[in-house]
Formats: C-alpha cells, structure tokens, sequence
C-alpha cells in the first residue's frame, strides 16, 4: 500500500516566510521545508496499480497556474484541543476549482467522492493534544496579518507520504506543469 495526496509547492521565498513565523508554541512539531505544501487532495492508502490510475487520470488536468498570497493563519481543533496551525491562501477560487478537478480524476480513477470542505492553507506545526494551550493563541496573535506578495503556483505533484517514528516524510512521485495565467 502507498499513501497519496496531491499538492501545490509554494516558491523558496514563501517557504522561507513561513518558516520564519514557527516558533513559540511549546510541544509544536514545525514543518520542516520539505513538508510545506498547499493539500489539493488527500488520498490516503492505496493499492499500486490504483495509483498508477491515480497518477494517469492527474496527467490529464489542463489548469491555469494558480496565483495567491499568504493570508493570515488558524488553527485546527479536536474536541476544543488545537491539533494544527496553518497559514491561509487567498482566493480560493482557483484553488478550490483545481481541487475539483483533482477530485474528478481521482474519481475516474476508482476512488470516492472527497466529502470534506476545502480550505486551502499550509500546515506550519502539528500538536499533541492538549500540548499548545495558550501558546497557539499568541502564536495566532502574533500572527494574525501574515501576508505575503502574489505567487504562482506552477506544478501540481503527486506526494507518498512515509510515516516515520518522527512523523510524515513526503516524497514527490510525479509532477505536471500546470499552465500560466494570461
């Protein structure tokens, strides 16, 4: 089995911005350059034959570049306990209608429907629950007005993710140019 997502790689400068802004929050597991990524679609587990109907059926997308910026950041709660903090992208528009058709290819390709509501954004840490308490709250304060000039976002690439001792290790498969804005 192989674990999938597809994603969208912000410029080194945009990564670096990032970086930049994870510290302070005690029990955090920052990113590190490697992971900073925008998910398009989570796959998950997936026979290799599947996968390869994956990467042919994400071969065919034809799409603009899309152009964004860093937006202020968030958090993802479980049961009232911060499990993430994230940067946001803006718009959405041209990155949620590039999720639909990621999506539209991992159905023909034999998988189901992704249900969940898109939000586009960067995962800068993962927590432990519990672990943040009122450090994420400053972080997010302290944080709140992250922007960041226009960038393209000119590949889309297919991602394995290796779960590892110290958490996900992602690995690039396959990558398609996407076109460019006129």
């Amino acid at each position: 089995m192989i674990r999938l997502f597809v994603a969208l790689r912000p410029p080194p400068a945009i990564r670096a911005q990032l970086a930049a802004t994870m510290d302070g929050v005690l029990g955090a597991r920052w990113q590190d350059d490697e992971q900073l990524h925008i998910t398009s679609r989570f796959i998950g587990e997936v026979e290799r034959p599947v996968a390869e109907d994956i990467a042919a059926a994400l071969g065919q997308i034809y799409a603009d570049a899309p152009v964004v910026a860093l937006h202020g950041v968030g958090r993802f709660e479980r049961r009232g306990a911060t499990t993430a903090l994230w940067a946001g992208i803006a718009p959405h528009d041209a990155l949620a209608a590039l999720h639909r058709k990621v999506d539209q290819a991992c159905i023909r390709a034999g998988l189901t429907p992704e249900h969940r509501a898109y939000l586009p954004h960067v995962t800068l840490a993962r927590l432990a629950r519990g672990a943040a308490g009122p450090d994420a709250d400053r972080w997010i304060a302290a944080h709140a007005g992250l922007a960041s000039a226009p960038f393209a976002l000119p590949h889309l690439v297919l991602y394995e993710s290796i779960l590892t001792r110290d958490g996900a290790r992602y690995e690039p498969v396959m990558r398609w140019a996407l076109g460019t804005t006129v």
